[in-house]
C-alpha cells in the first residue's frame, strides 16, 4: 500500500497540469510506457552517420522527409552538410566557415535554408538554396545577439534575444566561442534569453522568457523551453505571444523541443530519467515525447550517453545526436576500424500511438 501511495505522489510531481477527469487516463498512459517491450529491451537505436575522425550533431529533417541537415566537425573545421535520410550519406556542403550559421541553420521549405551571418559586415538573416547558389538577405540589420531564428509566413521573425548583449558585432570572443559546438545549446551563461518577434518592417516585440523555439507545422504555435530555478519546463503559445500553456513539470531539464509533422506531438531532450538531479553528476540525457495537450509523456531512448536534439521524420522515426558507444558491427557496416568517439546521428522508432 505504501508503494502505491509513493508511486502516486511521484507521478503527480511529474504530471503536467491536467483537468481532474483526465488524470486517470494520464496515469494509465504513463504507467503503460514502462511496460513497453522496446523500453525493457533498450531503445534499439540505429546508427545513421559515422565518418572517420568526424562528429555529426543537430540533425534537422527536411519537411518532405527526404534529407536532413547536420553540423559536422572534422579537424576543428565545422560545416553544415545535407545528407540522405535513409542512410546518412552526405550529398553536399550547405555552409562552411560561417560560425554564426552553426546554431541558426533552419529549413525554409524543402529547397532552401535560412541562417544568421555576419557577411557583408553587418549581422542579418540570410536565405540560400540548399543545393548552392545565390544567397540573399531577408531583412535589414539585426542588432543585438540573436539565436534560433524562425521565419514566419508573413516574413516576420521569431528569435531568441540575449538581453545582456548590447550590439551584435563580430569580436574575437564570438569567433572563439563558435568553434565549440555545445550539447547544451539552451545555456547562455550570464545572459537572459527572451523570445522576440520582429516584424517585416523591423518592429520588435517581446513574447516570453525562453530558448529553443520550434514552430508548429501549421505555423500558428511555438513550443519552447523556459527556466524555473534549476529546472527547465516546456511551454507552448501562439506566435503572437498569447495563449501561454505549460506542457511539462518536475525537477528536470526539458529542452530542445520539436514538433511532429502532424502537430500532435512534441519530442524533446530531458534528464528526467534521473530520479534526483541533486544525485546526478554528468546526467543521463534521453529523448522524450509528450502530446501537444501535455498528456502521454513517453520516454523514447534509454542509454547512459547523451542523447539530444531530436527531429521527427515522416518515416515513423526520430533522429537525434548521441555520444553513445558504437558497436563493432556498426564499425564494420561503415567500413571503419578501431574505436570512434564523439557525437553521431542515430534514429529510433516512434511508438505505435505516434504513427
Amino acid at each position: 500500500m505504501h508503494r502505491i501511495i509513493a508511486l502516486t505522489v511521484m507521478l503527480v510531481a511529474f504530471a503536467p497540469s491536467l483537468q481532474a477527469e483526465d488524470f486517470l487516463n494520464w496515469l494509465d498512459a504513463v504507467g503503460s510506457q514502462h511496460s513497453d517491450k522496446s523500453v525493457i529491451e533498450g531503445d534499439r537505436a540505429e546508427l545513421i552517420t559515422l565518418e572517420k575522425r568526424e562528429t555529426e550533431m543537430y540533425p534537422k529533417v527536411s519537411p518532405d522527409g527526404k534529407y536532413f541537415l547536420t553540423v559536422s566537425s572534422k579537424s576543428r573545421q565545422y560545416m553544415i552538410t545535407r545528407r540522405l535520410l535513409e542512410n546518412g550519406d552526405p550529398i553536399n556542403v550547405v555552409s562552411e566557415s560561417d560560425p554564426q550559421a552553426l546554431d541558426s541553420i533552419a529549413w525554409y521549405g524543402n529547397e532552401a535554408v535560412t541562417f544568421l551571418s555576419f557577411r557583408a559586415d553587418s549581422p542579418g538573416l540570410w536565405k540560400k538554396p540548399v543545393t548552392g547558389g545565390v544567397t540573399r538577405r531577408l531583412n535589414g540589420r539585426l542588432d543585438g545577439e540573436l539565436r534560433s531564428p524562425i521565419v514566419l509566413e508573413d516574413e516576420s521573425i521569431i528569435a531568441v534575444r540575449l538581453h545582456s548583449s548590447s550590439r551584435l558585432v563580430a569580436p574575437k570572443s564570438v569567433k572563439k566561442k563558435s568553434h565549440k559546438l555545445a550539447f547544451d545549446n539552451w545555456q547562455s551563461k550570464g545572459k537572459q534569453p527572451h523570445l522576440i518577434k520582429i516584424s517585416k518592417e523591423g518592429v520588435e516585440s517581446e513574447l516570453a522568457s525562453g530558448v529553443n523555439p520550434s514552430l508548429s507545422p501549421d505555423g500558428k504555435r511555438l513550443v519552447f523551453s523556459m527556466q524555473a530555478g534549476r529546472s527547465w519546463h516546456l511551454f507552448m503559445m501562439n506566435v503572437d505571444g498569447s495563449g501561454l500553456m505549460q506542457l511539462s513539470e518536475g525537477r528536470s531539464i526539458d529542452v530542445q523541443p520539436t514538433w511532429s509533422p502532424d502537430g500532435k506531438w512534441v519530442a524533446f531532450t530531458s534528464n528526467r530519467g534521473d530520479a534526483d538531479m541533486r544525485q546526478s553528476q554528468k546526467g543521463n540525457w534521453d529523448i522524450w515525447m509528450i502530446a501537444h495537450d501535455g498528456r502521454h509523456l513517453t520516454r523514447l531512448t534509454m542509454d547512459d550517453a547523451k542523447d539530444g536534439a531530436p527531429s521527427f521524420a515522416k518515416n515513423g522515426r526520430i533522429y537525434f545526436h548521441s555520444d553513445r558507444k558504437v558497436s563493432k558491427q556498426d564499425l564494420a557496416d561503415h567500413q571503419l576500424h578501431g574505436s570512434v568517439r564523439g557525437f553521431h546521428v542515430w534514429s529510433v522508432m516512434l511508438p505505435a500511438m505516434a504513427n
